[in-house]
């Protein structure tokens, strides 16, 4: 009985002290550019400096606080943007992610989604999907994205939005989803 409990704890490690995703698969492909930034780092950056004076940075420690990591995977390849569709439609049907907004414009489609947070104005998930960026022709140092794929986990305030995606250079679509009341 001892060996068969040791077994099903050595089993189910993995599954208890690792924080994987659906979308942790990317990381590792060509023609992927990724930006993982983890819970540690997030307390390095908000416990650096004194902020007595800067508002911004006190906004932005506060909101990234609540924050347990985020994940930012872009592609210009149409095949791995493919993936990554196919991979949010999957995720979107097996978890409670819920659509917060989406914003069309000619072929590029952004979407958000959340999981609900014990407050109103909170969420522990907020995942956005933007596709069809190629049609557009963004560039951005030499490159045309056709997809961005970005997950937040954690207790993220969605007033403080706007404040993360200043300080870390994130999509400044972000901000349209912190506007949100719901």
């Amino acid at each position: 009985m001892k060996k068969i409990t040791l077994i099903l704890a050595i089993a189910l490690l993995p599954l208890a002290g690792f924080s994987q995703s659906i979308f942790d698969k990317f990381e590792d492909m060509d023609h992927v550019g990724s930006v993982i930034v983890n819970k540690g780092m997030i307390d390095l950056l908000t416990s650096i400096g004194s902020l007595d004076h800067d508002k911004e940075a006190k906004e932005f420690v506060e909101m990234a606080r609540g924050i347990d990591g985020i994940k930012v995977f872009i592609t210009e390849d149409k095949a791995v943007a493919a993936d990554m569709s196919a991979t949010v439609r999957k995720y979107l049907r097996s978890s409670s992610l819920e659509e917060l907004m989406r914003v069309k414009d000619k072929d590029v489609n952004v979407k958000f989604y959340i999981r609900n947070g014990k407050k109103k104005d909170h969420v522990t998930e907020l995942l956005m999907f933007v596709s069809g960026l190629k049609e557009m022709d963004v560039d951005v140092h030499g490159r045309k994205f056709e997809t961005v794929l970005v997950s937040m986990t954690g207790d993220i305030d969605l007033n403080q939005i706007s404040a993360l995606t200043k300080n870390m250079d994130l999509p400044e679509d972000l901000n349209k989803a912190g506007k949100h009341k719901r």
